[in-house]
């Protein structure tokens, strides 16, 4: 029963939600094109997306909460990171683009 216990439980952890957490500022920013400079907001935008797809209740948080409730605490966490993080991203390059006049 314990070996049954412990692998549910090693298998709650290995489906917790871990979202990427985007750098919000990247060393080539600076020099981004206008289509480039879309094209990060759209990875931004993806990147946030599926943090909060995370958020939802899924079958591996409902086990995470019974089983190992820590988990989903951590995601959580991570989640709330994961989304900060791709605003802050989109924030810096929608700033960009107005400084070099971008049409998006």
């Amino acid at each position: 029963m314990k070996k049954i216990i412990a692998l549910l439980l090693v298998t709650a952890l290995a489906g917790c939600a871990t979202p990427t957490v985007v750098e919000t500022r990247k060393t080539g920013d600076s020099s981004l094109s206008c289509e480039q400079i879309k094209t990060e907001i759209s990875e931004a935008e993806r990147f946030e997306r599926e943090a909060r797809k995370e958020r939802t209740v899924t079958g591996t948080n409902v086990a995470a909460a019974i089983l190992f409730w820590p988990a989903l605490l951590g995601t959580y966490s991570n989640t709330e990171q994961a989304i900060n993080a791709a605003r802050e991203r989109k924030e810096n390059l929608f700033k960009l683009a107005q400084n070099i006049n971008c049409k998006l």
